[in-house]
């Protein structure tokens, strides 16, 4: 067995800002969501009936921080906002799809495996 990289937890490592929001719960599904084009908040919120509007507004604040997503508001009455994939947000739609390709290949295992767990942890 190989020795750690004594580097690893290094506080310049650039993995400590490294983008975790794909991996999050609500961050990968909106980044799928705007694949098509830009949408407005009350269009996210069709096929991510699950998420509360907070978490929504969350979500999008840090994608948008990270520069994954831009913000465009009109100035119209009503006002009008909407979020749209940059060309860095576009690319983590590759590192999405293998991310999904893994879980449809071992979601069984995985189900499987966090059973025989709560199995023994109950016991």
């Amino acid at each position: 067995m190989q020795p750690l990289d004594p580097d690893m937890f290094d506080p310049a490592c650039p993995s400590s800002v490294s983008p975790i929001r794909i991996g999050d719960k609500w961050g990968g599904m909106v980044i799928l969501c705007l694949t098509q084009g830009p949408r407005r908040f009350s269009e996210l919120r069709v096929p991510l009936r699950r998420v509360t509007p907070k978490v929504l507004a969350e979500t999008l604040r840090a994608l948008e921080r990270d520069g994954f997503v831009t913000r465009t508001a009109y100035a119209e009455i009503p006002p009008r906002v909407e979020y749209e994939l940059t060309p860095l947000g576009r690319t983590l739609l590759e590192p999405i799809a293998a991310c999904r390709e893994w879980a449809s290949r071992n979601l069984p295992a995985l189900l499987q495996a966090r059973e025989a767990y709560e199995s023994r942890a109950s016991a």
